[in-house]
């Protein structure tokens, strides 16, 4: 059994398993997977894409999925406790909670695999699910060259543990006090996307909105990058705000088609963490 809480948990050839049972499943292996086995999942009332896609994964794959909300965890029990009882019944959790901490405690006690189905600080089958879909595209995708547009968050801070796992050459464009560590900073759109091939957004906190203008991902800006260049804005995006409404509505935009695959790329998860890591 494997854990799935940070993508820099990972080695480049664990992401390719991963991968590689995604294949499978979109071949139409492995379908009873998880025949007579139960998924706890904890999720916020306000989750669209991820719970749907987990749920109706685990239920495609012949699984049960139970339901809580993330404040379940919150409660006074002590989480070891929660997981030990758990252990009784569950073969696999996911949980999207503000705090990574909660996973990690969890997962230091149990006999099942723990999945991050987002935090604070990160938002690992998010950033799995787009490279894959990239993968489905590009001749190597671990050959471009990304430029992440947003500030030092969850997104971002997924797309620097692919970097870091991958090999990737990542930059980022943010205006000033978002930055992330370690990565090439750029606070011009215009200059950031120049030689770049795909480019990723975040949402806009209200606080920087008001500095973000020379940030914002526009039809003109993406014209300056790389020759069949891509737009992926994580969802839910904006017009308006980090992207334009006429950048979206170009040919740029791949962000409908690759969410397709959120779907069999966590399927794919759960299989590669209850199968020990295999294909």
């Amino acid at each position: 059994m494997k854990d799935f809480i940070r993508l820099t948990d990972l080695t480049k050839d664990d992401i390719f398993s991963i991968f590689c049972i995604a294949d499978r499943l979109e071949k139409g292996d492995l379908r009873n997977f998880l025949n007579g086995k139960t998924v706890v999942m904890f999720f916020p009332e306000s989750s669209i894409r991820t719970r749907v896609t987990f749920e109706k994964g685990v239920y495609l794959l012949g699984g049960q999925t139970i339901l809580f909300p993330p404040e379940t965890l919150d409660k006074k029990e002590a989480l070891v406790d929660v997981s030990g009882y758990l252990g009784n019944w569950a073969d696999a959790v996911v949980i999207r909670h503000k705090d990574i901490a909660k996973l990690d405690s969890i997962a230091e006690n149990h006999e099942y695999p723990v999945i991050n189905a987002m935090t604070d600080a990160n938002h690992p089958c998010e950033i799995l699910s787009d490279l894959y879909a990239l993968s489905k595209i590009r001749d190597d995708f671990t050959k471009d060259k990304y430029l992440f547009c947003g500030k030092a968050g969850n997104i971002g801070h997924s797309w620097k543990e692919a970097a870091e796992v991958l090999g990737l050459d990542l930059a980022q464009c943010c205006c000033e006090a978002c930055e992330m560590d370690g990565v090439p900073v750029f606070y011009d759109i215009d200059k950031a996307v120049v030689g770049r091939d795909i480019i990723c957004t975040d949402s806009v906190p209200a606080y920087i909105a008001d500095e973000y203008d020379e940030c914002r991902v526009t039809l003109e800006a993406m014209k300056k990058a790389n020759k069949g260049a891509v737009l992926n804005p994580c969802p839910p995006f904006f017009r308006g705000e980090e992207v334009t409404a006429d950048v979206i509505d170009s040919e740029y935009f791949v962000g409908y088609g690759f969410k397709k695959y959120l779907l069999t790329v966590q399927q794919a998860i759960i299989i590669y963490c209850m199968s020990g890591g295999k294909c």
